[in-house]
């Protein structure tokens, strides 16, 4: 036990699952109100605001689908991420993983002399195998040469952004963009349909979710999902128990990185129909599914729920800057709060706080 002016706080090994949605939720709500001052800025009542905001996406189906629109990369960037941190991989690259996905989509949709109906399912499969070589580069720097997974992954994010800012600007510049840094329009065949009345890519949606039940199912009922376990919560266990470290992290990355570059196959083949400049490609989704996958806390199911939250953050955005006129970089304030209070309420879990009783000593420093 420890001490700190009147509180008490007793270690807590195994925090039960209220505890672990109760601090979660609680740090959402107050990133929420320590966000309001930012609408204040703006001449903004906050909770009119809130309010707003609400009554606009959820009022209508076409604005609600908005929500499901934005989840779809955030599912599956975000269950890939669930993956590799439950192996204690620091995997900050899904950023670029999802544009590797991307390019190869589009070599596909515009390069490959194929049949019409194996375009789509030779896209989502290039696209993976783009996003899982992506990430199995840094693995093999970690586990060859001790090369720090957060520092490779984020670096190679900036690699790929300038491979795709090149593409567009040289050898895939799309001669009927009149200029524009975009290639040409995908062909027919090469993009996905949508719900009615909707931008939603139905079929990378239902493939997010399907995805995030095999995970799942992966990392509870089979052999490597507990080698993942283990390697993640022990590593001398871990290698004490003869797991290969090489093959689990770099099984790990392959199927991390390839959902990121399905997202990355979903954002071309759904929503833009053509390569594009990264930051048009994607809005960080990249980046902010760590924050889905910390929220989520290492399950990949939670991810789904997670993201939609997130979904809800950036279709926020979208109706803050269209019709109340505010920046739509406010989301990234809010993902910035969530993340912060997330990491910051972590000590909730981990420690019960209480008064210290004024009828018995002061537990002392030297005695915890």
């Amino acid at each position: 036990m420890r001490r700190l002016g009147p509180f008490v706080f007793e270690p807590r090994l195994s925090p039960p699952r209220y505890i672990v949605f109760g601090v979660s939720v609680l740090a959402v709500v107050v990133a929420l109100l320590a966000a309001a001052p930012v609408f204040l800025g703006y001449g903004q009542n906050p909770w009119q605001a809130y309010a707003a905001i609400g009554r606009g996406i959820f009022g209508s189906w076409p604005s609600f689908s908005e929500v499901l629109r934005r989840a779809i990369p955030l599912i599956l960037c975000g269950v890939g991420l669930t993956l590799a941190f439950r192996a204690q991989f620091w995997n900050i690259g899904a950023e670029g993983q999802l544009l590797a996905g991307a390019v190869a989509a589009t070599g596909v949709a515009l390069f490959l002399r194929v049949p019409e109906g194996l375009r789509l399912p030779l896209m989502f499969l290039f696209g993976f195998l783009a996003g899982a070589f992506w990430g199995l580069i840094p693995a093999l720097l970690r586990v060859k040469l001790g090369v720090n997974d957060v520092i490779s992954t984020l670096m190679l994010n900036y690699v790929m952004a300038y491979i795709v800012e090149w593409l567009v600007h040289g050898p895939w510049k799309g001669p009927t963009m009149r200029g524009f840094a975009y290639t040409d329009a995908f062909p027919l065949a090469a993009r996905l349909s949508f719900l009615p009345a909707t931008r939603v890519h139905w079929v990378t949606l239902v493939l997010g979710v399907v995805m995030a039940v095999l995970i799942a199912l992966l990392l509870a009922r089979t052999r490597l999902g507990y080698e993942i376990r283990v390697v993640g919560q022990n590593p001398d266990a871990a290698r004490y128990a003869g797991i290969n470290f090489t093959v689990v992290l770099s099984l790990v990355m392959i199927l991390s990185g390839g959902l990121a570059g399905l997202a990355g196959v979903g954002e071309v083949a759904g929503i833009h129909w053509r390569l594009r400049s990264p930051s048009h490609i994607s809005m960080n989704y990249g980046y902010t599914a760590i924050i889905v996958a910390w929220l989520a806390r290492g399950n990949p199911l939670a991810a789904i729920f997670t993201a939609l939250l997130f979904g809800l953050f950036f279709a926020a955005g979208d109706y803050m800057k269209t019709t109340l006129g505010l920046p739509f970089q406010i989301t990234g304030v809010f993902n910035g709060l969530i993340l912060f209070f997330l990491i910051g309420f972590d000590l909730l879990m981990f420690w019960r706080v209480r008064l210290a009783r004024k009828e018995g000593a002061w537990i002392s420093q030297a005695g915890s």
